[in-house]
């Protein structure tokens, strides 16, 4: 399967350069007034095309003999009318708003869709081609589920104030049930029966069983799971509700007359139940897990649980559809068909069945030299620069950081904090996983003299402390320090002469209020494996956004775009002085600091810690903000031009 899911496109076939001359008034080190910024010689600029193009799917649902699959991620959102029989998407429908859709759910031959940023519902005419816009969820800009009450009524879920909503598609009304569980931000599933909706919430997980009519709930989640983050998945059948929980691959099996009566069925090894389907006929429940990637089987007249089908390593089932004696399987860009008799099972690649790939908002950057690579959602784009060619590889999750390594790209992946690892036209491989309640890499730097990649995570939602990992790429070793800047995540990291430096940020696992009040620059130590001393470099800060470290010196950025000069010798900070607007990406050029905000790429002058443009006007569009990153032998830059590639040539520029 995931060979099934490459999906190429090919390069801009001439490249456009471009010179960008501008100039800004400088400001003295040390001031808060402005970035300072003077003209240099203009850099050359040449367009590599779209940084990153896929077709992920993120909502789906069945309606007559046709699957309605929507895209996620890019803009504009496409749904997409999947034909199982022909194994090709007949129709498209084009959304005029949102970044993508998670939600979907069908009123007669009508589909309804809730996208995100903003949250809007929409109607499609599944017999014609009307779109329409029928409601938003203002002021929240995200609609993470939706279903249908048997009286025809639909009901959704929001974030991040938590709420319910529903819409009468015969009157047109809109009613507003509020925030479900006071302080919670997620909605994050959604069933509903004749008197009642259920919500699951995150992510401090709840289960709420809301009347229809009076608007009073109650949580149902028995006790002991209260310590999970979400009831991230929902499914009802005949007065059975099943609900999956995170982040311990649980799913309840609650009997909706007496809720305090339930079964406990517990996924294998996994983490999170991502798609649940109930046969009430058979009484069974066919539910898919992460990271495994399994499609299980419980039948709850023997009490016996089944794998049926792992399609690949890491796979996403954000659907699972019983059609007769076939399962349909809608995974991140495929839609599986498993046979219950026979076993058997084929996969069709949605973007060769005619859903085609888009620019997405990128979330990291790397060059190896010889190519670029670009991560999103369930891929990396490979340009060679050589070729002058780009492909998709498939990935099973969201590389938040790349790091060339002795020849090989290592990727620290979103969800469950994963370590994957790329040879140059290879696949990525997962090698280790850091655990410990994290999920999302947000830096990582390697140490050839050290043989170590450190990366600095995030916690699972709802949790606190994020960690600093060490993995060998040469021996396969690797150790994970939890909370190592108590109660804050690890933002940033840069390794210098054995010590490894860690900026934080306040900001712990979403869903969660901060406990710190400020960031810290913490000091490990590689020999004795413990910190050695942490302090605040700049009072206020929320996050050191990024660090690098030359000479005897470390050189740190804050969410405001306010550089620091630390001498670890003296543990003191020396200067400080605005160099971007908003939160930057620096690199290395040698001895140089280059670094880029989303609207220019900069140089730094370590003497006098001024900045100076290289290049303006990027208005980068992306899912992780600023991103740059240095060609190995210094010839050039690579970032971001709207949600276009571009080479930055340093001829003059050093």
């Amino acid at each position: 399967m995931p060979g099934s899911a490459i999906v190429s496109a090919a390069a801009a076939t001439a490249a456009v350069a471009l010179t960008v001359a501008a100039a800004f008034p400088a400001v003295a080190p040390g001031s808060a007034r402005g970035v300072a910024e003077k003209e240099s010689a203009a850099a050359p600029v040449t367009d590599l095309g779209p940084a990153s193009s896929v077709t992920v799917l993120n909502g789906s649902e069945p309606i007559g003999d046709r699957i309605y699959v929507n895209t996620g991620g890019v803009s504009p959102t496409v749904v997409g009318a999947y034909d199982p029989a022909q194994k090709r998407v007949t129709q498209r429908y084009t959304l005029p708003t949102g970044q993508g859709a998670w939600a979907t759910t069908a009123v007669g031959t009508d589909l309804y869709v809730g996208t995100y940023a903003p949250g809007d519902l929409y109607r499609v005419d599944t017999t014609g081609t009307s779109v329409q816009k029928v409601a938003d969820v203002g002021p929240d800009d995200f609609i993470w589920a939706l279903d249908t009450s048997p009286d025809g009524k639909v009901y959704g879920g929001t974030y991040p104030r938590g709420r319910v909503f529903e819409y009468d598609p015969a009157t047109g009304a809109k009613r507003d049930y509020g925030t479900v569980v006071a302080g919670e931000q997620y909605v994050r599933s959604i069933a509903v029966d004749d008197t009642t909706i259920y919500a699951g919430v995150g992510s401090h997980a709840h289960l709420m069983a809301i009347d229809r009519a009076t608007g009073a709930g109650k949580d149902i989640l028995p006790a002991e799971f209260a310590d999970r983050t979400f009831v991230a998945t929902l499914a009802l059948e005949d007065g059975v509700l099943a609900a999956g929980l995170s982040a311990t691959g649980t799913m309840l099996l609650i009997d909706t007359a007496d809720p305090t009566r339930y079964e406990v069925v517990q996924a294998p090894n996994d983490s999170y139940i991502t798609a649940i389907s109930i046969d009430a006929a058979n009484n069974d429940v066919y539910f898919g897990t992460r990271p495994s990637g399994t499609l299980y089987m419980y039948d709850r007249d023997t009490g016996t649980l089944t794998s049926l089908l792992v399609p690949y390593d890491g796979a996403y089932f954000g659907r699972i559809i019983i059609d007769g004696r076939t399962l349909r399987g809608i995974l991140t860009s495929n839609v599986v068909s498993y046979d219950l008799d026979t076993g058997e099972y084929d996969g069709v690649d949605i973007t060769q069945a005619g859903m085609p790939p888009a620019p997405e908002l990128a979330m990291a950057i790397a060059t190896d030299g010889p190519r670029v690579y670009v991560s999103g959602k369930a891929g990396v784009q490979v340009h060679d620069l050589a070729a002058g060619t780009s492909s998709r590889v498939f990935l099973p999750g969201e590389a938040k950081a790349m790091t060339p390594v002795r020849g090989e790209l290592w990727l620290s992946v979103y969800t469950l904090a994963y370590l994957f690892r790329m040879s140059p036209g290879g696949e990525p491989v997962r090698v280790a996983t850091l655990g410990n309640d994290q999920t999302r890499p947000l830096d990582a730097a390697y140490s050839p003299s050290d043989g170590l990649l450190a990366v600095g995570t995030q916690p699972e939602y709802g949790r606190y402390g994020g960690a600093l990992g060490l993995y060998d790429p040469g021996g396969g070793h690797l150790s994970v320090y939890r909370d190592i800047v108590p109660d804050q995540s690890v933002r940033s990291v840069a390794i210098k002469n054995g010590t490894v430096f860690l900026g934080s940020s306040i900001r712990n696992g979403l869903g969660t209020t901060p406990r710190a009040p400020e960031a810290k620059l913490a000091a490990f130590d590689l020999a004795t494996r413990m910190v050695t001393y942490e302090l605040v470099p700049v009072p206020g800060a929320k996050e050191i956004v990024d660090l690098v470290a030359t000479g005897d010196r470390v050189y740190g950025v804050t969410e405001t775009g306010l550089m620091f000069e630390y001498d670890p010798r003296r543990r003191q900070v020396l200067r400080t002085a605005q160099v971007a607007d908003g939160a930057p990406a620096l690199v290395l050029v040698g001895r140089t600091i280059y670094g880029a905000d989303t609207r220019h790429v900069f140089r730094v002058d370590r003497s006098t810690l001024t900045a100076t443009t290289v290049v303006d006007d990027l208005h980068t569009e992306s899912y992780s903000g600023a991103m740059i990153a240095a060609a190995p032998d210094g010839s050039a830059l690579y970032a971001l031009r709207g949600r276009n590639l571009v080479r930055i040539g340093l001829e003059g520029n050093r």
